[in-house]
């Protein structure tokens, strides 16, 4: 479905709002008027639970989106899917390089604070490095195919069964392992260890950076767009040079 400019900037403008609220009450109001409380071990760290989940739930539905996509393209044969597949997978790698990066930054000043570690292969971690390499492999499968038709098709192929993975490596099988990630075997529950008053802030940071993630997206494709016809453009143009 598409927009009218006024109505995507509308949206554009409601989402700065909405992140701007966030923000603020991540730092300031979620400290001030919410009485986040320390929370044992994790302490004021805590509240990068507002960033770093939020990127992986941005990333899933990216990639899902990304899925859908492929599997139209596969159905229909469109090349216009296959591009929205592409930018959709585009932006998915970069909200994971986000997680991986706010991961590895609250692990050291929880885990090894006072060490120079910032990376303890722990499962969750790796299990997400692998996701996110998974996806990175897409566009290096594309860039091995010159014919656009097939390789809309073979790309797809792959898309869809990297999907598949995502529920795997990013929750069933860290969950069944010993990880120093709540929710792993032995350790409690994020939602056990901290306090409910969070909640008012973390839901908000998801439909938020959900949204973002869709802004560019919708960039994405736009520019996948112009490139494209500035590709005809150029071979048009050495077609009625050579004739």
């Amino acid at each position: 479905m598409s927009l009218t400019g006024a109505c995507y900037r509308s949206i554009r403008l409601a989402l700065v709002a909405w992140m701007t609220l966030v923000l603020l009450a991540a730092f300031s109001f979620g400290g001030l008027l919410l009485n986040v409380p320390r929370i044992p071990i994790l302490e004021h760290t805590a509240r990068n639970l507002y960033f770093h989940v939020p990127m992986w739930f941005t990333m899933m539905a990216l990639t899902a989106m990304a899925a859908w996509q492929s599997f139209r393209c596969l159905k229909t044969g469109d090349l216009e899917c296959d591009m929205r597949a592409r930018a959709a997978v585009h932006v998915a790698i970069l909200f994971g390089v986000l997680g991986l990066l706010t991961g590895s930054y609250w692990a050291h000043y929880t885990w090894y604070e006072g060490t120079d570690i910032w990376w303890n292969f722990d499962p969750k971690q790796t299990m997400a490095a692998v996701q996110v390499l998974i996806y990175g492999a897409y566009f290096a499968l594309r860039n091995s195919l010159d014919e656009p038709e097939k390789r809309a098709r073979i790309s797809a192929v792959y898309n869809v069964f990297a999907f598949v993975t995502v529920p795997f490596l990013l929750y069933v099988l860290p969950r069944q392992m010993e990880s120093l990630h709540p929710g792993a075997e032995g350790n409690p529950a994020f939602s056990e260890i901290t306090h409910p008053v969070m909640r008012l802030v973390f839901y908000p940071a998801i439909a938020g950076f959900i949204g973002v993630a869709w802004l560019l997206y919708r960039q994405r494709v736009r520019t996948y767009r112009l490139e494209a016809a500035a590709d005809r453009r150029g071979s048009e143009a050495l077609i009625g040079h050579m004739h």
